[in-house]
């Protein structure tokens, strides 16, 4: 017998770069589960496939173009949301900018601004433009998509690093803040994942899974699947008495 906690029927969600990766398997297992999901992405085209995904499979989808940086466009996607399913319940932020490996000796400013613009900046943006929807709908749950690496270094990700790290913190008082306006507030921080982000280090996924692989304690990469089962589980009232933490997802990478 199914948890019915688990269901996300009568829920609207937001989820930020539902274009590909992550963000994709959590818009589809949102609307598995039941929600309306807008699907957001700066890269339209694949936030319009990702949707017509959920509607081919009898779900309820919006394609939302938005750019992270943009505080209008924030806002505009969350009006987008509402004005189609009636209000917001979820927000998922998984916005991240592609960075380069390299030192802060060797890093330009405006790389340094534009991840911070995309991996944190945006997520300030989006919940301060989703938490008046949820307030009006009588709470909701928001999740970000932090990293391992928001809790340990990495030689070369020092923006990346500290975006992530930051994210787990900014969950924190964003819990301590709305929590009597029954609003959950917490991260994901996966390991590495078999997702188009891997090639940018790597020239294939079978070199990335080599190489990556067994650096994780179960000996492999991660799915994008198995980031959004626990994205659901947050989203969901299976986590009612869940807020303020980052949930660790990383086949032991920083077990030891």
């Amino acid at each position: 017998m199914i948890d019915q906690a688990f269901t996300l029927e009568k829920k609207t969600a937001i989820v930020v770069g539902a274009a590909n990766g992550i963000g994709r398997a959590t818009a589809l297992a949102f609307a598995a589960a039941g929600a309306h999901v807008a699907c957001a992405d700066v890269e339209e085209p694949g936030a319009k496939t990702t949707a017509a995904q959920i509607e081919a499979g009898g779900g309820q989808a919006l394609p939302v173009h938005l750019d992270v940086t943009d505080g209008a466009s924030c806002k505009n996607a969350v009006a987008a949301a509402v004005q189609r399913f009636g209000g917001l319940d979820v927000l998922m932020y998984g916005a991240a900018d592609s960075d380069r490996a390299a030192t802060v000796l060797e890093l330009d400013e405006a790389t340094w601004d534009r991840v911070l613009r995309i991996n944190l900046t945006g997520a300030f943006l989006m919940v301060k433009a989703a938490i008046p929807a949820m307030i009006t709908r009588g709470g909701g749950s928001i999740i970000m998509i932090a990293s391992q690496l928001g809790r340990v270094g990495s030689p070369g990700r020092a923006p990346y690093c500290a975006t992530k790290g930051a994210l787990i913190q900014l969950a924190k008082v964003l819990a301590a803040d709305h929590a009597a306006q029954n609003i959950r507030a917490n991260t994901i921080s996966p390991g590495p994942i078999e997702t188009r982000r891997m090639l940018r280090r790597w020239k294939d996924m079978d070199e990335a899974r080599k190489m990556m692989g067994p650096k994780q304690l179960l000996g492999r990469l991660g799915l994008p699947e198995e980031i959004a089962r626990a994205a659901v589980y947050l989203a969901s009232d299976a986590s009612a008495f869940m807020t303020g933490s980052d949930l660790l997802i990383d086949g032991g990478y920083t077990a030891i």
